[in-house]
């Protein structure tokens, strides 16, 4: 090999440190005998194995130019409770070694070889977030070409910190960093630069990206600032990836599960309000509605409160109203059909001069008290108001028993009575249809209010 080094390793050790305390030197030429049929002679490289623990350099004052690019190529895990994002990236590093170079005229036209990685000075460039060892698998080779350029390509599993914001969940967007920096080589002896351009790395990791459906990648964008410790500074590339979760699984799993339920829950009020199956019918939706919850309950983030959480929470006061404002109605047809008390005149004046229900409005009779039949088939298990007052006696059998202004007093209370069952009826259907009225309005305020939120 050229360049004149002694056999003896003492004198050759003297030799570097002196060539590396002067700052100057000359590019070796790797000598091409040492390249034949049978492969590369190691000894060839020698020298320039014998100077990877130092800055491969010719003059010390001049930095180190190291290019970095990376590849996207899966996102593992995103921990919202430790706010942790675990990603799987192939970081590209590329720099210039003066003191590698050959002819490949010479050289059997070999323009570039592999070398193991061990035997190259390496610069020591690391992920600022990376929140784990780097667990980077060894033995890799690099590249060198003719000219001494290394390419050094290493595969990374990286746990880095990033701050997620689960508000939107399962609609959001996250927003993470990934800062390249040197550990030891200020601005002096290292400067960082890109080997691709941004749009070249995110078009690369779109298309081999592995998410296994839940994340996909936005876009990639890069900061260039320079970070101050003390006295020194040193150089830095951001990368600023921004990714978002594909809703598909939870807007089928979660989403629409709960819409369904509280839509069946919705028209329950069209059974009649006289009915014994309202009620039990929707405890039954609620019971299932927090079974559903339950069950639901691994797929939600385990910390913080989503907006999905809230959306929940509130689908179940809807249940939870509904369900008071049947046992409400239920409890007013029972004291109507039971033991009516008098209705107050501004109460009386109200349902007078109230407008007739609209057919779309549920258990309303039409047309006020006309028709208005309080059989036992409109009460199942309550009695006849008739047969709250007594059984009304027959004419012949009043005027037998001597008592005929009894008999039509009799006949008048209950006609009263009767009268005032059907009025404490009818506003019990009236109270039913506008709570109903004001559970639609409440229920379309709160969803339409949850979507905006979401698509903000």
């Amino acid at each position: 090999m050229e360049g004149g080094w002694p056999a003896g390793g003492g004198l050759l050790l003297c030799l570097t440190v002196n060539f590396l305390l002067q700052g100057r030197g000359d590019t070796f030429t790797i000598n091409c005998s040492g390249f034949d049929q049978y492969g590369v002679d190691p000894a060839a490289f020698q020298a320039v194995f014998d100077r990877k623990a130092f800055r491969a350099v010719i003059n010390y004052s001049i930095p180190t130019q190291v290019n970095i690019s990376f590849t996207l190529s899966a996102i593992l895990e995103v921990d919202a409770q430790l706010q942790l994002l675990t990603s799987f990236l192939w970081i590209n590093l590329m720099w210039d070694n003066p003191f590698i170079s050959w002819n490949p005229k010479e050289c059997d036209n070999i323009n570039k070889l592999t070398i193991s990685a061990e035997n190259l000075w390496l610069p020591d460039i690391f992920i600022m977030e990376s929140m784990d060892v780097d667990k980077t698998p060894p033995g890799l080779t690099a590249y060198v070409s003719s000219e001494g350029r290394i390419k050094y390509d290493r595969p990374v599993r990286v746990t880095s910190i990033c701050n997620l914001d689960i508000f939107y969940f399962p609609f959001d967007q996250q927003n993470c960093t990934y800062t390249f920096s040197s550990f030891l080589y200020t601005v002096d002896s290292m400067l960082l630069g890109m080997e691709k351009e941004v749009w070249e790395i995110t078009d690369t990791s779109r298309d081999i990206i592995q998410t296994q459906g839940e994340w996909e990648l936005l876009s990639i964008n890069k900061a260039t600032p320079k970070m101050l410790v003390g006295s020194s500074i040193y150089d830095q590339i951001v990368f600023y990836v921004a990714i978002r979760r594909r809703p598909s699984l939870y807007i089928i799993n979660l989403l629409v599960p709960s819409g369904f339920l509280v839509a069946i829950d919705t028209l329950s009020f069209y059974l009649p309000a006289e009915s014994e199956n309202r009620a039990p019918f929707k405890i039954t939706l609620l019971l299932g509605y927090n079974v559903f919850l339950l069950m639901m309950n691994d797929l939600l983030p385990a910390s913080g409160t989503p907006l999905i959480s809230v959306y929940f929470a509130l689908c179940l006061s809807l249940m939870v109203l509904s369900l008071l404002e049947t046992i409400f109605i239920t409890y007013l047809l029972h004291l109507a059909t039971t033991q009516p008390p008098p209705m107050p005149r501004w109460l009386h004046s109200l349902l007078l001069h109230s407008t007739s229900p609209t057919k779309c409005c549920p258990t309303v009779p039409q047309g006020g008290t006309k028709g208005l039949d309080l059989t036992s088939a409109h009460f199942p298990g309550l009695k006849e108001p008739v047969e709250l007052v007594g059984k009304v006696p027959d004419p012949r059998e009043a005027e037998l028993s001597g008592c005929p202004g009894s008999t039509r007093a009799q006949q008048e209370g209950e006609a009263q009575k009767q009268h005032l069952v059907g009025l404490w009826v009818q506003f019990s259907h009236m109270m039913d249809t506008l709570l109903f009225r004001l559970y639609l309005l409440f229920m379309a305020t709160s969803v339409i209010t949850v979507i905006v939120l979401w698509n903000t």
